[in-house]
Parts: structure tokens; C-alpha cells; sequence
């Protein structure tokens, strides 16, 4: 049964990673008069943020906003694009930037738990498999394992009000603002909405998994 979810959540992952890079793609061929830059930093304006600094960063699909040191890193494509993907990728990372300067709660507990994510990211797999290795002797390590990648499914689940709540914000700016036509605005939703998905699997597949250690736990314990 297991094995039929797991395959299942891969087959999904597939399919969303696919429709987000056909989305991308399509939408990066229609063109705006602004860049992805200059979105943002209208964005950051109108909603009277004035202490966050627009910079391209290297890479691709690499965009986010850093609360650390209130940055909203734009890749390349989309910090000079002028298109209508590098339009509704900027909002969307000047959505977090509202978040951050409302207080929005799921925001701060993300970035409450960005620490201990990092350590359990780092070491959760090692202490896994040394786990599997002695679980009839000590299985309270497999067990701790266990903790920590629950750690990072929590993230998981967390990260989904948060993306999607910022995808909201962009649009509604967008809409108010009147940046794109009616036509389009539709279409701009759609992009983020597959980018929104790819968030939704990953965090199902993370439960899976987890749920798959808890079955090894609980069966390796028992003999």
C-alpha cells in the first residue's frame, strides 16, 4: 500500500513539476512594459515598504525573499525580464515582503523553525540509516531520526499558507494596480498557482516518507 502512495506522489510531482515549467515558459512570451524589477519595487512602495532592497541573484527559479537581511532576490530572467512570468514571480516575492512587515503568523513561525530545519536537513538522514542499523539494540535512534524529519515535514506544511497567501497578495496588487489587462490576469493566477502545487507535493511527499519511517520504526522495534 505504501508503495502504491509513494509512486503515486512521484507520478504527481512529475506532472506538476511539468505543468509549471509549460506555464513558465508560455508566460515568459508575453511581454509588459515593466520588468520584474521594477514590479517589485513598485510593489514594495505602494504597500509602504521602504527598508527592502530589490538585487538579482545568480541561477534559475532562484527568486525569494530573505527576512534575514530583507532582500527580495530576483534571478536574472526575472530581474530584467519584462514579461508577464517575471511580472507575477516578482509580486509574489513581494508578497512575503508585506508578510514579513504585517507580522503574518505563519511567516514567523517559517522562519522560527529555518534553524532547526537547516541542522535536521544536514544530519537527518545519517542519523536514519545509523538508526536502521541498530534498531533492534537502540532504537531510540532511529527514533530521534524520525523527530527530526517530522521537523521538515512541519516545514513543509508550514511553507503552503505561506506561498499561497503570498500568491494572493501579488495578484490582488496586481488587479488594483492594473498592471496586466483582464486577458491576462487570469493567466499571470495560473502561474503561481502551478508553482503553488510543486509546494503541495513536496509537502505530501514528505508525510509519505515519514509516515514510511514510522512503519520500519515500529516494526523493527517489535522483534
Amino acid at each position: 500500500m505504501y508503495w502504491i502512495i509513494f509512486g503515486a506522489t512521484l507520478l504527481a510531482s512529475w506532472i506538476v513539476s511539468a505543468l509549471f515549467e509549460s506555464r513558465i515558459k508560455k508566460y515568459s512570451a508575453i511581454h509588459t512594459s515593466m520588468t520584474g524589477r521594477e514590479v517589485a519595487e513598485r510593489m514594495l512602495r505602494e504597500n509602504g515598504i521602504t527598508d527592502v532592497k530589490v538585487i538579482c541573484t545568480g541561477g534559475r527559479l532562484t527568486d525569494h525573499y530573505n527576512p534575514m537581511d530583507q532582500t527580495v532576490n530576483l534571478s536574472k530572467e526575472v530581474y530584467e525580464g519584462a514579461t508577464l512570468t517575471a511580472m507575477a514571480v516578482a509580486a509574489h516575492e513581494c508578497g512575503h515582503a508585506v508578510q514579513h512587515a504585517v507580522g503574518y503568523a505563519p511567516l514567523r513561525m517559517r522562519s522560527a523553525l529555518v534553524p532547526v530545519v537547516n541542522f535536521s536537513s544536514k544530519w537527518v538522514m545519517w542519523i536514519i540509516l545509523a538508526g536502521l542499523l541498530v534498531i533492534k539494540t537502540f532504537p531510540e535512534l532511529m527514533l530521534f531520526g524520525i523527530v527530526l524529519f517530522a521537523l521538515t515535514t512541519l516545514f513543509s506544511f508550514v511553507t503552503l499558507p505561506v506561498e499561497i497567501n503570498a500568491s494572493v497578495r501579488a495578484i490582488n496588487w496586481m488587479e488594483e494596480s492594473m498592471l496586466v489587462s483582464r486577458e491576462d490576469l487570469p493567466k499571470a493566477s495560473a502561474a503561481l498557482r502551478a508553482a503553488a502545487y510543486t509546494y503541495v507535493v513536496a509537502a505530501l511527499s514528505s508525510l509519505a516518507t515519514l509516515l514510511y519511517y514510522i512503519l520500519i520504526f515500529v516494526g523493527g522495534s517489535r522483534r
